[in-house]
């Protein structure tokens, strides 16, 4: 396999920073449209139109350059993290559509397997390939156009969040952080760490949303993301829309236990330090380790729901998550706005 074709900016590290998304998008004029429940004007998750009254389609997209050398867990990757979105609205996936671009002169197998790993997770999560569109690269890049399903009074906004909320974080952090060292592990003298550490964040990367989505529908959840680009902290700030506050408890933060160390020897990425320049301004942290620090931070890949639930069901709900295996809990507060106290303190 040629490893040249994996990149040093892969899954969500490649991302715009929120600074620039947010510029571009002001300019851009809005077509007025009742049915159009959920736009781009909301930083959600994806889009939801209304097509009755009972029934509403949510629209997404994502794709990215590689970010592992084995193209099949590469395509399961990618396709996880589109398929996310559609769960972070708490809608149910129905169709998929694969985005593809590839170098003519590579070999199509590393194409197949790329696909299939794609397939296979869309399979996992009850919807249909039906389809997508490629065209001749330079390098690699493959997601999936989504389109799932939802009753219009059922949606979850990601800006929502009632005072009084829990916050339950359902996947560990640390995934940007992991991959930066796996893709200059050529730099080390020893690899046992980052070894170590991927097959963690593979785990984490290829692990659907969806079984944590089926659970928390029992409860009384306000407000739900899913963790990618942007990080926990900017995803959070977006959360808060400048109408709440919250406390976030940093011991209680899960991430991969080797993404701290490695963050502590400087295997940082560009991707998180954009999303420090958008949130540092915002964020207030209290005798936290730099290390800690990067990794809120951090860039995520196919990264956990961040559920604002109620503060009654919040304990219940974590037992639950809890049982799919993956480090999880809950991570902070929602609290009202003080003037004394920036959009997040970080205890």
């Amino acid at each position: 396999m040629e490893d040249v074709i994996f990149c040093t900016t892969g899954g969500c590290t490649a991302k715009l920073g929120p600074h620039a998304l947010e510029r571009v998008l002001s300019k851009l004029t809005k077509k007025q449209d009742d049915n159009l429940l959920v736009g781009y004007d909301t930083a959600d998750d994806a889009a939801v139109y209304k097509v009755r009254e009972d029934l509403a389609i949510v629209q997404t997209l994502d794709f990215f350059p590689p970010m592992v050398e084995d193209p099949y867990i590469f395509g399961q990757i990618a396709a996880t993290n589109a398929l996310s979105d559609i769960y972070a609205m708490g809608a149910e996936v129905k169709t998929a559509l694969n985005i593809v671009a590839f170098p003519e002169k590579m070999d199509l197998n590393i194409l197949g397997k790329i696909l299939q790993g794609g397939n296979d997770k869309v399979t996992e999560a009850g919807g249909v390939l039906a389809g997508g569109h490629s065209i001749a690269d330079d390098t690699i890049k493959y997601g999936l156009s989504v389109m799932g399903t939802i009753d219009p009074n059922k949606i979850y906004c990601n800006n929502t969040p009632k005072v009084g909320d829990k916050l339950i974080l359902t996947k560990p952090l640390g995934i940007g952080i992991i991959c930066t060292a796996y893709n200059t592990r050529h730099m080390l003298e020893d690899t046992t760490v980052v070894d170590v550490a991927i097959k963690r964040a593979i785990e984490s990367m290829t692990t659907l949303n969806k079984y944590a989505a089926e659970i928390i529908q029992k409860y009384k959840v306000n407000a739900c993301t899913d963790i990618t680009g942007f990080g926990f902290l900017c995803h959070l700030i977006e959360m808060l829309d400048g109408k709440v506050a919250a406390k976030v408890d940093s011991k209680n933060i899960p991430y991969i236990e080797e993404a701290h160390h490695l963050a502590e020897e400087f295997f940082i990425t560009a991707a998180a330090q954009r999303n420090r320049n958008f949130a540092e301004n915002k964020v207030r942290f209290n005798d936290i380790s730099d290390g800690l620090k990067e990794i809120m931070f951090d860039a995520q890949t196919s990264g956990g729901l961040l559920i604002s639930i109620d503060s009654d069901d919040a304990e219940n709900a974590l037992k639950e998550i809890i049982q799919l295996g993956l480090p999880c809990n809950v991570v902070g507060e929602i609290v009202s706005i003080d003037k004394d106290m920036p959009s997040i303190e970080v205890n």
